[in-house]
This record gives C-alpha cells, sequence and structure tokens, in this order.
C-alpha cells in the first residue's frame, strides 16, 4: 500500500474566506445545508432529508462523547487573569472517565494563557455560588512539558466529582477560528443532543445536526444506530506545519467502545456502514488493527492498548478480514473478561489508507491543510477539491457550526496517487 508520510500537505489546500466560517449554528438543528456525494455525483439537500440517501439496513455509528466545559478563568489578586484550558488527564489515570470522577483534586495536563504572569509557588484560587453552596477551586502549577503545563486542581466541598467542578466552574471551549466570546447557547448547541460521555474539548461537529426527528425517519427505515466514544482533544485544531506528513506527530485520542457495539459492526459488515464524524471513522478503522493487534498477542489487559499513528501502513494484513479482525478483538476482551474496550489511537488516515470497515462519513467541511481534510480526501480521493469547490460556490457554511456532507467511500481506482515518489500505487481495498 502507498505510506502517506511523503504527501505534501501543500496538495491539501483551498482558500476559505473568513465570512464563508460560521460563527453561529442555525436556528434550528437539521436545517443545515447537506452536500450528497456518491460516485462523482453531488447534490444538494438540507439534513431533515439526510434518510433519503440512506440505504436500508445501514449501521449508522454516532460519536456520544460529551464536550466538557474545560477552560478555567482564574482571577490574580493583582487584578490581572489566567486561563487554564484542560486538555487531558495527568497519566496516573487509566483512562478519562476515572479521571473525571476523581473528587478533592485531581491532575491535568493543560494549556495556561498568561503563564509568564504565574509566579512560582502562586496558588491560583476561583469562588463560585452553586445555590447556596460556595464552591472554591485552586489551581497549583507541578511541571512544563514542552507546550502544556502539569496542573493540580482541588476543591472544596470535596465530595464533587471534578466533571461536576468543570460544569460549575469552566467554559465551553469554542474552536479558536469561531472568534467571539462563548455565549449561553453554546452549552446548548456546541453539544449534540445524545452526548452523554463527559471528556471532550471539542465536539464531534458532524453529529451536532441531528434531531429527535431524523432518528425517528432512520428507524423508520430500518436504518440502525449504535454509539461510540472517542474523547475529542484540542489536538484536533493543530495544524501541520511540516511539509510532508513524515514530521507531523498525529495527536491521541481516548475511546471506548462496548462489546455490544463490536457485535453489532460485525454482524453489519456485509451491509453499509456509515461514520458519523471522523471521530467515529477514526474508532471504527482503529478497531481492526486493534483486532489485528489482538491476533497477533501484541495487546495485554495489564497495559493501556494503543495504536500508533503509522502501525495501519506497516501491516500486511491481505489475508485478514474485518470479520477475522473483529472476531479476534472480541475473543481477546472474552478472555479478559471486558465489557469495553477502552484504548489510545493515534491513527492517521491520509490517501493511501485501506478502509476496512467504513462505507461512508457523515462531515461537516474542515479547514484547509488539515489532517480532518486529508482524511476526506482518503475517502474519495482527489474528488474532495469538486466537493469543496461545489460548496464554496453554493454558499455552504464551513466549520463546526456550518453545515455539512454525506460522503460515500471511492473504490480505489478512483483515486490518484497524491505521493512525490516514483512507483507508489493506491491502496487494495479489503
Amino acid at each position: 500500500m502507498t505510506n502517506p508520510q511523503d504527501i505534501s500537505i501543500s496538495d491539501f489546500t483551498y482558500a476559505l474566506p473568513p465570512e464563508r466560517i460560521a460563527k453561529y449554528p442555525l436556528a434550528e438543528r437539521d436545517d443545515s445545508k447537506l452536500l450528497f456525494y456518491k460516485e462523482g455525483n453531488i447534490i444538494a439537500d438540507i439534513y431533515k432529508n439526510i434518510a433519503t440517501y440512506i440505504p436500508d439496513n445501514t449501521l449508522l455509528i454516532f460519536n456520544n462523547t460529551k464536550v466538557v466545559e474545560a477552560r478555567i478563568i482564574f482571577q490574580k489578586p493583582t487584578g490581572g487573569s489566567i486561563e487554564i484550558f484542560c486538555l487531558e488527564p495527568h497519566e496516573q489515570y487509566a483512562d478519562i472517565s476515572i479521571a473525571m470522577l476523581q473528587k478533592r483534586k485531581v491532575q491535568w495536563q493543560c494549556l495556561v494563557g498568561g503563564a509568564s504572569k504565574w509566579k512560582a509557588g502562586q496558588v491560583l484560587e476561583k469562588k463560585i455560588m452553586q445555590g447556596d453552596k460556595e464552591i472554591i477551586v485552586q489551581a497549583n502549577y507541578i511541571e512544563k512539558r514542552n507546550d502544556t503545563y502539569i496542573i493540580e486542581l482541588s476543591w472544596t466541598p470535596g465530595e464533587i466529582i471534578f466533571a461536576d467542578i468543570l460544569h460549575y466552574t469552566g467554559l465551553i471551549p469554542l474552536p479558536p477560528y469561531i472568534k467571539r466570546p462563548v455565549e449561553d447557547n453554546d452549552a446548548i448547541r456546541y453539544q449534540t443532543m445524545y452526548a452523554r460521555e463527559h471528556g471532550s474539548v471539542a465536539a464531534p461537529t458532524a453529529g451536532l445536526h441531528f434531531t429527535s426527528a431524523i432518528f425517528q425517519q432512520l428507524k423508520e427505515k430500518n436504518i440502525s444506530t449504535d454509539f461510540i466514544t472517542l474523547h475529542v482533544g484540542a489536538g484536533t485544531f493543530k495544524p501541520v506545519k511540516s511539509s510532508t506528513m513524515k514530521e507531523h506527530d498525529m495527536h491521541a485520542e481516548w475511546i471506548d467502545v462496548s462489546k455490544n457495539t463490536i457485535e453489532q459492526i460485525l454482524k453489519n459488515l456485509d451491509n453499509n456502514i456509515i461514520a458519523v464524524g471522523t471521530t467515529s471513522l477514526r474508532t471504527l478503522e482503529s478497531l481492526y488493527w486493534l483486532g489485528v493487534k489482538s491476533r497477533e498477542s501484541l495487546v495485554v489487559s495489564r497495559e493501556p492498548i494503543q495504536l500508533l499513528q503509522w502501525e495501519a501502513y506497516e501491516r500486511d494484513c491481505t489475508d485478514f478480514s474485518a470479520k477475522a479482525s473483529l472476531q479476534s478483538l472480541l475473543n481477546w476482551m472474552n478472555d479478559n473478561k471486558l465489557d469495553r474496550l477502552i484504548a489510545k489511537t493515534q491513527i492517521l488516515i491520509a490517501p493511501g489508507y485501506p478502509f476496512k470497515i467504513v462505507n461512508g462519513l457523515v462531515t461537516n467541511f474542515h479547514q484547509p491543510q488539515s489532517t480532518l481534510l486529508l482524511l476526506v480526501a482518503a475517502l474519495i480521493g482527489k474528488d474532495w477539491k469538486e466537493v469543496y469547490d461545489y460548496a464554496l460556490q453554493n454558499d455552504f457554511r464551513f466549520l463546526s457550526y456550518g453545515d455539512g456532507s454525506l460522503l460515500w467511500r471511492n473504490l480505489p481506482e478512483k483515486h490518484n496517487d497524491y505521493t512525490h515518489t516514483k512507483n507508489s500505487s493506491t491502496a487494495d481495498q479489503v
């Protein structure tokens, strides 16, 4: 298969006028525009009608992560402010869910705005009233790590869990390209209607368009739905600064998938499986490679399971079907008495990636020169340019609060090679 390490990110750019970036969502979620793409054909519609474009007996996989109020602003006694942006828990916690349930204190990896003004040994403090109860949160600087900091947050009353501390004291972390202050409505609209598992610092935005009415239409067409959890980190906005992908360090994110959901995916491999959002797609494709690792005895229950950035391109698995891989993963979970698979994935999906599970993708329109745009190009080849040109010419709204698309995967012969090496070829589909 083609290894995308030699792909030049400059091949994945387009002109995005600032006025095309949606600053606010539409009044109704399912009034957003929908671009439907299949085999080179494009149709424009709205999300209310998305079920029309999905065949019966399809399985849709949604990401039920919930955005946490990860930005806490502390006022210094001198009057200045320091913002602590909680990215992910310290590695002492097995996963995000456990860290969110901590009481009294927790350590977190954070970005710190105004860090140069935070004197060594100074304890920051924030007080708020929640009903008739005063909550006091303190922040202690522990250590610096490259671009982030380890901060210990402690609070009283100590019986409150950390997820609630964030909810009471923090702000929703809107993406950096939405250049306006956070408003009350963002707490509702920068959240999917089915969000459940606390842990993300960015929304799985493809799901923002879905409503109860759409779910009812899917049900009437015998279209199944199920849920995985991938906690979206701030790395999703990390720009690709290197000239080729070889030098880019892909962010790792936590995934959580139940055994029942993996069984549902296995049963539907002969039908269509659509990922709602790039996070769902990355999770689904990661399951295949984690299954491969379980077959090769490269995972053990005592350690966090992790799929590294380039592993999918370094293994020859042409003799190992998606069915065999998922069954191996289920067998491994049964052997280890696990009802849920909790792991980290760093998978980078780019042109040359051999899709194993997903047939289609519901997704918004992404930033130029981003890993999310690379993922779209991996799915539909160079037709991504036609899709984005059409969206720009037909007044589609871009990025998190913007409109979206339903893209069907092209067969490999429809793809064109993006690498700058000779004798490279597109990936074989399984």
